[in-house]
């Protein structure tokens, strides 16, 4: 059943070698056939791809990525690069480059910690310290400040993410009132509180919550958060409400926006599908097509080229 919403599903009778020569082969020589790289990496499981990268080092003495670095370049050498991560190790290079430098992508690690269960998020922190030698939290303090930075770091407890179906009827009604009260209620906001529900409940909790809020405010708590805050806070606070309400809408949205308008988001484009590839991305495709009206393929090919259109059509599959 859980394999429902992976649009990239393990090959069948795999055979990690014959696929490592078909990637030497294709980048042997002058000129590079990319269609072959498309067809081999994203074809396969994340689990298959380490196994064709070991393999590629034992036969030919080289390094599968780095290979596929000097031989590729723009936004597609970017895709390709992204699909040889383990899934966990990505995340946190995404987290990384999102710190590194001048000026920090807050939008980044807005959607990567208020969309991942403690579970994903345990297993980021690991791995981010494992690769960059610092805790993903202290680094997130010395990059953020003021509420950003308390949110950011409430949300990396993972704390929310209490999967039990009870919710307090009691508990969720106080909940609603003390979000009303720090907010709508009176002149300036305790952020703080908001933060402190938003993050430390469960979504079947929260639910009822925003219920009640709305009941109370006689306006829906997305509203109330985008008229008391702004920024890069606001944009948190309403990831954690969307997460919370459909996680599928919530990624079919990030897709939209990163390639609707002018330009075209394509870190944002990369990161979600290569992430939910393997999780959940045809739930998000069917998300897609009903709030837009249009499927998510279709706006890929409006919306970009080449080899890299043809690595992320591949990816994203057939349309709901």
């Amino acid at each position: 059943i859980e394999q429902e919403g992976v649009t990239v599903k393990s090959s069948s009778h795999f055979n990690p070698d014959p696929d490592a020569e078909t990637l030497y082969k294709a980048m042997k020589g002058i000129g590079t056939n990319e269609q072959a790289i498309i067809d081999v990496l994203t074809k396969r499981s994340n689990t298959q791809r380490q196994q064709i990268a070991k393999s590629f080092k034992a036969q030919f003495g080289k390094d599968l990525t780095e290979t596929l670095k000097s031989e590729l370049s723009g936004k597609f050498e970017r895709l390709i690069v992204a699909l040889m991560y383990p899934p966990y190790r990505y995340e946190a290079k995404e987290l990384h480059d999102a710190m590194k430098g001048l000026g920090t992508k807050e939008g980044v690690i807005i959607e990567i910690l208020a969309s991942r269960t403690k579970n994903q998020l345990r297993e980021i922190m690991k791995a981010y310290e494992e690769d960059y030698g610092s805790s993903l939290e202290e680094d997130i303090q010395a990059d953020t400040s003021g509420y950003l930075e308390r949110i950011l770091v409430c949300l990396l407890q993972g704390s929310r993410d209490d999967v039990s179906s009870f919710v307090d009827p009691g508990l969720a009604l106080q909940d609603a009132q003390d979000l009303y009260a720090a907010g709508e209620k009176i002149r300036g906001t305790d952020e703080m509180k908001f933060i402190t529900i938003l993050c430390t409940r469960s979504a079947t909790h929260l639910l009822r919550v925003f219920e009640e809020y709305e009941k109370i405010a006689n306006k829906c708590i997305e509203d109330s958060i985008k008229s008391e805050t702004h920024g890069s806070l606001e944009e948190a606070m309403l990831t954690v409400v969307k997460c919370t309400q459909n996680l599928h809408s919530y990624f079919a949205e990030r897709l939209y926006y990163a390639m609707k308008g002018a330009g075209t988001r394509d870190g944002t484009l990369i990161r979600n599908i290569v992430s939910r590839s393997e999780i959940d991305l045809n739930l998000i495709k069917c998300h897609f097509k009903k709030m837009y009206g249009k499927t998510l393929s279709s706006m890929i090919m409006e919306d970009t080229s080449g080899d890299y259109k043809n690595a992320l059509l591949s990816l994203v599959g057939s349309d709901p």
